[in-house]
């Protein structure tokens, strides 16, 4: 059975006159993926979405970290202390936003913990607790100090996991996993939330 099969002028060939079997498949699988390739790539050429700082609103090119109250009543030694460095070290290597004095940014970035909670997350038959899950919750208000306005007010929350057997040092490195997650949240939130 002969069937003639036309794509374009420009990619007929000997095998495109005469399809049968494996080859009609074949030409219809590469011209296929030519199609979707030129596609993609005519569907790319100039996008103007960038992934990072292109949300931050022009006038804003500094913000002020002051240092993060615990009012969580935890009595944690050093997690606002750690919450503070994390969070402004996030910045600076994120380098879309320069760290300044609140007398000269141009935003304001105010955290507060509220809450740290240290509960079973794994239990075992004979209900022993294999793991346990640290939780904190942020309380984050981030302010435009040369409009006066308040771009948002919200609380951020994540965990951090630890083997019961590893104690004090792996309750310590699920704080710290905690405190990564939270950060890399309001990060994201403050430089492309919008």
């Amino acid at each position: 059975m002969n069937h003639k099969f036309y794509f374009s002028p420009l990619f007929r060939t000997r095998n495109l006159y005469k399809i049968k079997g494996v080859t009609a498949v074949t030409n219809v699988i590469m011209y296929l993926g030519i199609f979707y390739f030129f596609s993609i790539f005519v569907g790319c050429v100039g996008c103007p979405y960038s992934f990072s700082g292109a949300s931050v609103p022009p006038h804003i090119s500094t913000v002020a970290i002051p240092f993060t109250e615990d009012k969580s009543g935890a009595g944690e030694a050093g997690l606002r202390e750690a919450f503070s460095t994390k969070l402004t070290q996030k910045f600076i290597d994120d380098n879309n936003l320069k760290i300044a004095d609140k007398n000269s940014a141009n935003a304001l970035l105010e955290t507060a913990i509220t809450s740290v909670t240290d509960a079973p997350a794994v239990v075992t038959s004979g209900e022993n607790v294999a793991t346990r899950r640290v939780t904190i919750v942020v309380q984050v208000s981030y302010k435009d100090l040369v409009k006066k306005k308040t771009f948002y007010e919200k609380q951020f929350n994540n965990y951090g996991d630890y083997s019961v057997a590893d104690g004090k040092t792996g309750r310590d490195a699920a704080i710290t996993d905690a405190i990564d997650k939270i950060t890399d949240d309001i990060l994201l939130e403050t430089v492309s939330g919008w």
